[in-house]
């Protein structure tokens, strides 16, 4: 049995992230980026994307194996309530659930935060990715073929979004992640877990 802790990334992360996130840059096209990003660049990502929105990690036995993540999809105020989703998992912890309890507890905080839809882009072919999103209860929006060219190849990409609440007709802005911080539900979806890691 290994214990799983999911908990906020802080800056001090960075090294982690990029170390599960270059080989997705480097070995596929599952990320159109193309040259690894520095440890001092995921500082700042993660640091600008708190404290507004949910970065979080899991750690195994103490190492932090996978990360989720959420941002804005667009910069326009009409936007506000949606957001654009990404969960990378180390590779010696893929097919072990990491990424679905990483998954779970982003959509519960962004949830409580007050968002309504979450979007998440797929580089097609991939189906484990495909297959963790309809399970947490995404639906296929609509696919761009031959949208982005890397390794050689051009890529079909895929949108998916998940439904997180109501569309009100005058929404509340989203709270801050911050703000959730100060709330007892932030206990409810950041507690331990343990779990059977294969």
């Amino acid at each position: 049995m290994s214990t799983l802790t999911l908990r906020l990334a802080t800056p001090d992360d960075a090294a982690a992230i990029r170390r599960i996130y270059a080989p997705y840059v480097t070995e596929t096209a599952i990320t159109f980026e193309t040259d690894p990003p520095s440890v001092a660049v995921c500082r700042e990502r993660v640091a600008e994307t708190l404290p507004d929105y949910p970065w979080l990690v899991c750690e195994r036995d103490g190492d932090v194996v996978g990360y989720a993540s959420a941002g804005p999809i667009r910069a326009y105020d009409a936007f506000e309530w949606a957001v654009e989703s990404s969960v990378y998992v180390a590779e010696s912890a893929r097919s072990s659930g990491i990424g679905s309890a990483l998954y779970e507890a982003l959509l519960a905080l962004l949830e409580r935060q007050g968002y309504v839809v979450v979007y998440a882009v797929v580089t097609l072919p991939n189906e484990a990715s495909v297959a963790l999103h309809e399970s947490l209860g995404f639906e296929h929006e609509g696919t761009f073929s031959g949208m982005g060219y890397k390794h050689g190849a051009w890529h079909d990409v895929g949108w998916w979004s998940r439904i997180l609440g109501e569309r009100p007709a005058d929404p509340d802005p989203p709270r801050p992640l911050t703000a959730l911080r100060e709330r007892d539900a932030w206990n409810d979806v950041l507690g331990s877990l343990t779990a059977s890691a294969e």
